[in-house]
């Protein structure tokens, strides 16, 4: 499309998006630029990057006289139409100006780049040899009938009809037809895009993807690049040359020509939910990209969400079973200890008895063991028996966690830190102790409980040094490792061949919170953990998973024994559809930070009386705080929107929006506001 006067193009540029009505602004060209040029443009007394893009409808008259666009940068091919619709969709959806999504999700080395700078790097690209084949492809393993089963349908035109859900337990072989799939598309001539839910898996299944197919381009997209290795991998995408991309969640928004293959790996994983700026959904986004380029989207799980799991009640997605392992192995053994039973005096131990005997008999066999506890650090916070100080954050409404290692107390909010004072900084009393257990502890703990163990532990605080993670993981494949505590980062995709126990040390912090998708995390992850276990098919007949609980009646825990993420998915939907919440309900937050809560508070109040709500079909909630109030010595409050009605919602929140910056005059200590549409975390 070419713009409706002559000489005259709509550029986004990074404004807020009620600067016009499409969110565009107009500028003069003496040269004619297709939509999806990058240029730079004058904006006030700055000159900012802009992306030309097709006129909005308001845009036939003739104009007033226009500011030059500043530079074009002409040497880089304009990005395509499936990819500014996609921008377009996820801006208007997630509520974001056009140019500032548009910009964010472009590599920033492209702004620092003229033209000139730009035709270097492109020729530079070009000319490089291409990936020569360092060894034959592998032997491709024999498919499972499940296996097969997924693939032929995957090939048929319904299977590119509707996204499909690929429902397989862990160790049933879900990457294998991720492989295949890809393989498939590279055979068209395509480009395959595959997203990870965490930096941590996608070294990993990178070294599947580059054993499989030697001589292809293979680039990946993370946060945890340099950022002239994020330019290049992301020219080879948009250049055409990249045949598989690997990425995180912003690796929904790669620009890829010759898309033929979306896979979506641990679907139900949160990490998937952008929770700053333009707060998308990757999956959702990788979904409608699909759907709008008519290419197949694939979305792989043990524990679907729930969202997924409705919409193929609903026919809306195709589900392929995969339930069983590869090899034929059974799924871990599920046993609850119920610490009530413990005897008087013995129940803060770090191990129930039988859980420690049997950790004994892994060690004496030869196999590994994983001991799950997701909280880091050595213990919650430090406590004074005189006084009753805890070591509390200044800056923010949490506590501090002690960390023994390096004797420092850390804000896992905002990462203020200090050493650990040697007497209450209240009262004086020497007698300072921790309270609680995190992983540090645990590890400690469980060198004194077994003392010829090798005990590891990985988390965050091990894990920060470049090549730590893939060390680590490297002496667990080894063999080099007993025993290995951790965070949730344990219980996503590692293959352990050697683990045959995993348990569950703490696993009712869940149970009983407010946050109604707590019970569907929680059952995901403990389902994911036990799925470490007993991956070699010689082994599964005696892999257990080890719950130790407070609450052994709970139905999670009923479903679990059973593996049953059917009857789960089936209860807690039954829950949501009663109480009104998604996916049965559609809703959007919206959170406000400023000096003081009263000032937060007062703009949402005032935000809230913008709406007629009746006659919009929205429910306004009072504002409240969120579980960390205090963040950074900012105040922070949060009003939820529930509709019945997706369109209504947006309908609401589109008219709405653009009059909330008017109030901020009138609230003084307010220093930012948000909206978050399907937020994850209530």
């Amino acid at each position: 499309m070419t713009a409706s006067w002559p000489g005259r193009v709509a550029v986004a540029v990074e404004t807020p998006r009620h600067t016009s009505v499409s969110g565009l602004l107009d500028y003069a060209s003496e040269q004619p630029l297709a939509p999806g040029t990058l240029v730079r443009v004058p904006l006030g007394k700055r000159d900012v990057p802009g992306l030309v893009w097709e006129p909005g409808p308001e845009a036939e008259a003739a104009p007033p006289v226009l500011r030059p666009v500043t530079v074009a940068l002409t040497a880089l091919p304009p990005m395509g139409a499936d990819w500014r619709a996609l921008v377009a969709f996820a801006a208007a959806y997630y509520q974001r100006g056009l140019g500032e999504l548009a910009l964010a999700v472009l590599p920033p080395e492209l702004r620092k780049l003229d033209d000139t700078q730009l035709a270097r790097r492109l020729k530079k690209l070009a000319g490089a040899p291409p990936a020569a084949a360092a060894a034959p492809p592998p032997a491709l393993p024999e498919l499972s009938e499940e296996q097969a089963a997924a693939l032929a349908v995957l090939g048929t035109p319904e299977g590119r009809a509707k996204p499909v859900l690929l429902h397989g337990v862990t160790g049933s072989g879900k990457t294998e037809v991720y492989l295949r799939a890809a393989a498939d598309a590279l055979a068209r001539g395509e480009q395959a895009l595959v997203l990870v839910p965490e930096i941590n898996l996608t070294p990993q299944l990178e070294a599947r993807f580059a054993e499989r197919f030697p001589g292809r381009v293979l680039v990946s997209l993370h946060s945890a690049l340099t950022p002239a290795q994020r330019l290049r991998h992301w020219l080879q995408a948009h250049l055409g040359q990249a045949d598989l991309v690997l990425g995180t969640r912003l690796a929904v928004f790669a620009s890829l020509p010759r898309l033929g293959l979306i896979v979506v790996d641990e679907e139900h994983d949160p990490s998937f939910k952008q929770q700053e700026g333009a707060r998308y959904s990757a999956r959702d986004l990788a979904v409608w990209r699909a759907h709008h380029a008519g290419v197949p989207v694939l979305l792989g799980s043990a524990t679907p969400s729930l969202e997924s799991w409705q919409r193929v009640q609903e026919g809306r997605y195709r589900r392929l079973p995969m339930l069983q392992r590869i090899g034929g192995g059974a799924m871990p053994r599920v046993r609850l200890v119920d610490m009530n039973l413990l005897p008087r005096g013995t129940q803060e131990r770090v191990l129930a008895p039988q859980l420690l005997e049997a950790i004994e008999k892994r060690i004496a066999a030869g196999e590994q063991s994983l001991l799950l506890l997701n909280r880091r650090g050595y213990a919650p916070v430090l406590h004074c028996g005189a006084c009753a100080w805890k070591s509390g954050c200044p800056h923010c409404s949490a506590w501090r966690v002690f960390h023994k290692l390096d004797r420092t107390l850390k804000c896992h909010h905002c990462g203020y830190s200090e050493r650990v004072p040697r007497a209450c900084p209240e009262c004086g009393n020497l007698d300072i102790a921790p309270i609680g257990r995190g992983t540090e502890k645990l590890q400690e703990q469980l060198a004194a409980l077994l003392p010829q163990a090798r005990v590891a532990r990985l988390d965050a605080d091990t894990t920060r040094a470049a090549g730590s993670l893939q060390q680590q993981l490297a002496e667990v494949h080894a063999g080099e490792v007993d025993v290995l505590v951790g965070t949730q980062m344990l219980a996503k995709g590692h293959d352990f061949r050697r683990v045959t126990l995993v348990a569950a040390i703490n696993a009712d912090g869940a149970l009983f919170s407010s946050d109604f998708r707590a019970p569907e995390r929680l059952f995901a992850l403990l389902m994911q953990a036990a799925g470490r276990a007993g991956r070699d098919a010689e082994q599964a007949a005696r892999s257990e998973m080890w719950v130790q609980t407070w609450s052994p009646t709970h139905p999670l825990f009923a479903a679990l024994r059973k593996h049953d993420y059917d009857s789960f998915a089936a209860a807690q939907l039954e829950e949501r559809q009663a109480a009104g919440l998604p996916p049965f309900a559609h809703l959007a937050l919206l959170r406000a930070e400023a000096r003081t809560a009263e000032a937060a508070t007062g703009f949402l109040h005032d935000a809230a009386a913008l709406i007629d709500a009746a006659t919009a079909g929205v429910t306004i909630y009072p504002p409240v705080p969120p579980f960390v109030a205090k963040l950074a010595d900012v105040e922070r409050m949060q009003m939820l929107l529930e509709s019945p009605s997706r369109a209504a919602l947006q309908r609401t929140l589109a008219g709405w929006l653009p009059q909330l910056n008017g109030l901020r005059g009138a609230h003084k200590g307010l220093l930012r506001w948000a909206v978050d549409i399907d937020p994850l975390a209530i």
